[in-house]
């Protein structure tokens, strides 16, 4: 054999080396692969940094509308209307969220819708949130908001799961879509919100950029 048929059969082998190693590695579930951008956080599906975005951003134009927003202010009165402006009647937040002294929001929120135009909407647990947990939507970027609704310190404690149960089956959340006569609703379909919500989450439950 002269030099050039041995330098090919080494080749060979070489290469035949090189294909069983990938092979033991990939069939023995050794081959991982790490994103540069983060990691899978908690879900069944893979993680996806632009889908995860994608959809906090469909969550996002939800949670800045005014059936939204007019109950997650920046201060401490309560929004209304479409304008979100500030509560007429000079309601306040209160320890509790239910407001203070003889203004409370049961007053005039009752258990449900009270029939007629721009009358008050109703459901049994209508407040604001707590003064220790204020939960604001208004002015947050969608950074802030992303972030501070995974944060268990402001988002009352809760885990991805139960975040995603709370938009999905909560009554005070499905009241967006039934806030009574004259009002506008979220942009999109509760079904779709809660479905870009389980995906921000199942994605990995990235943070925009800004």
């Amino acid at each position: 054999m002269n030099y050039f048929d041995r330098h090919k059969k080494g080749l060979r082998l070489r290469a035949v080396g090189c294909v069983s190693l990938i092979l033991l590695l990939v069939g023995g579930g050794v081959m991982s692969f790490t994103s540069s951008v983060g990691t899978r956080i908690g879900t069944h599906s893979p993680a996806d940094s632009v889908a995860s975005v994608q959809a906090f951003m469909g969550v996002y134009k939800v949670l800045k509308s005014p059936r939204c927003m007019n109950c997650h202010p920046a201060g401490d009165a309560p929004l209304q209307g479409d304008d979100s402006h500030v509560h007429t009647m000079n309601v306040q937040r209160g320890i509790d969220g239910h407001g203070v002294y003889a203004l409370k929001c049961s007053n005039c929120h009752q258990a449900q819708n009270t029939p007629g135009l721009h009358t008050p909407p109703g459901n049994p647990r209508w407040a604001l949130p707590p003064a220790d947990m204020k939960m604001v939507f208004q002015g947050r970027t969608p950074r802030q908001l992303a972030k501070q609704l995974l944060d268990p310190k402001q988002n009352g404690g809760k885990t991805k799961q139960q975040l995603i149960d709370h938009v999905t089956l909560d009554g005070i959340v499905l009241g967006g879509w039934n806030p009574g006569e004259g009002r506008t609703l979220p942009p999109v379909s509760h079904a779709e919100f809660a479905r870009l919500f389980k995906t921000w989450i199942d994605k990995g439950a990235y943070l925009p950029a800004k």
